[in-house]
């Protein structure tokens, strides 16, 4: 298949050229997907925030084009769904990474040093807490007491709970989560 020259250092290949093609049908299918969901959950009132919750997991966020689509669709006011994506914590505007780390900073896990796994994490992932990494990897949040204060301090990766956990633990887990591996909690 030949290149095309787009600029003067620029070529594309085949495949490349399918790339946006791809990008188009995976948004075609999320869209469809959060037709299904608003079809499903609007049939009864109240339902919006079971909407945003599943257009989340479709999309991974809520952007702008996403709560328009569902104001659309619903015949909410956008101020309204977007009020309603603002006020609640567990909706996020912004991109998140693949793993969510999320650090206890409840009262037992800070006494045991909390604070300093977090300051590891930020300094070795070059994100700030609520930030995520250029690769959309990880994503670096805080949490208060989930109920584990015998195993402080705490870790969380999605739904992985690392307990006990040192500031030497957070190289091997971040790298084990780089490389695809799972480790033991």
């Amino acid at each position: 298949m030949p290149d095309y020259v787009i600029g003067e250092h620029e070529n594309i290949t085949g495949i490349e050229k399918q790339i946006p093609d791809q990008i188009e049908d995976k948004k075609r299918k999320q869209y469809r997907d959060l037709d299904n969901v608003i079809e499903r959950y609007s049939k009864k009132p109240g339902q919006l925030i079971g909407i945003l919750h599943k257009a989340q997991d479709i999309f991974g966020y809520l952007p702008e084009e996403v709560q328009t689509y569902i104001a659309d669709k619903t015949g909410t006011p956008v101020s309204e769904v977007n009020g309603v994506v603002t006020f609640y914590s567990l909706f996020s505007t912004e991109p998140k990474g693949k793993y969510k780390l999320k650090v206890c900073l409840g009262t037992a896990c800070y006494v045991k040093g909390a604070q300093e796994i977090m300051d590891a994490l930020k300094e070795h992932l070059k994100i700030d807490e609520g930030g995520t990494t250029r690769d959309k990897l990880f994503t670096l949040e805080s949490t208060r007491c989930i109920g584990s204060c015998g195993l402080a301090p705490i870790l969380l990766a999605n739904e992985d709970v690392y307990g006990e956990i040192t500031v030497k633990d957070i190289k091997k887990i971040i790298r084990n989560y780089q490389k695809g591996e799972k480790i033991e909690s």
